[in-house]
């Protein structure tokens, strides 16, 4: 009994509140709708493979630009570092990580798509990176993505990546599949791929500890996304406001340096334009 006069006292005030325009206290919107907005600790998905961007250590800690930028956005969201559970998200788990409640953000060049944003709602971005080509250190033929066609490239399970060059682009080329751009990496240097065609960043990664070369020919922008739950707007707009301050304060452009400054790419470093929360 005294649960349910507690229920119908709830309902009551929930009556009242409605009348006062204050209907966020409700759970129309409020506590009892799922949102990263209020959360006292936060689990974020990363990747665990990516130089520069998102790499798992030895020592089981995680470090690269997603990972500061996801650090960032969540002491913005009023969780510090102490209580953030960081977790390999690998792209072909991505929407389903988001979905099932593994994940409470992505921060993995995750990049923003129209189909992707039929199932998750993104802010940002937080960085706008370019399509390039990786090719091995002694190939002179490839100059541009027309220049793949016959040729192996990778194509990472869960990634749009190997799409946009023989679809959106009409370029022949021949996908290898390949669970993570790690394993693409060893297998360009084991002559399994002619080339790895991503976002440039994850390329500028990789090209500092391992043999190949890139053309330096972007033919797409990739909006790197911070993904969470469908319906999430709430968390969407604090996020979005976090990035801003981000840019403002001189953050990312100093996180862009630290972590890409040697390699040679023309580094954005103002506010990207936001997609919208949807």
């Amino acid at each position: 009994m005294p649960a349910i006069r507690a229920r119908r006292g709830t309902a009551l005030a929930c009556t009242v509140l409605s009348a006062a325009g204050l209907l966020s206290a409700c759970g129309l919107g409020g506590a009892d709708k799922p949102t990263i907005a209020h959360k006292h600790s936060l689990t974020i998905g990363v990747k665990a493979d990516q130089p520069s961007l998102g790499v798992k250590t030895k020592n089981g800690t995680y470090e690269g630009f997603d990972v500061d930028v996801a650090t960032y956005v969540a002491a913005r969201l009023g969780v510090p570092k102490d209580r953030i559970t960081w977790r390999t998200t690998n792209s072909s788990v991505r929407e389903k990580a988001l979905a099932d409640g593994t994940v409470d953000m992505i921060v993995a060049t995750y990049s923003i798509t129209a189909k992707r944003k039929r199932v998750v709602t993104f802010g940002g971005p937080y960085y706008v990176a370019h399509q390039d080509t990786l090719v091995a250190p002694g190939d002179a033929a490839v100059r541009d993505v027309r220049d793949l066609k016959g040729r192996k490239i990778c194509a990472v399970t869960g990634s749009n990546s190997w799409r946009r060059v023989i679809e959106e682009r009409k370029t022949a080329a021949l996908p290898v599949q390949a669970p993570t751009y790690g394993a693409c990496m060893d297998d360009l240097a084991a002559g399994r791929l002619d080339a790895v065609s991503t976002d440039d960043l994850i390329l500028a990664g990789f090209a500092a500890g391992h043999p190949g070369k890139i053309i330096n020919a972007p033919f797409t922008d990739e909006k790197y996304g911070v993904g969470l739950k469908k319906g999430d707007l709430e968390g969407c707009e604090r996020v979005n406001r976090a990035i801003t301050a981000m840019y403002q304060d001189g953050t990312a452009a100093r996180l862009l340096r630290k972590w890409f400054g040697a390699s040679g790419l023309k580094l954005t470093t103002s506010v990207p334009q936001f997609e919208g929360c949807s």
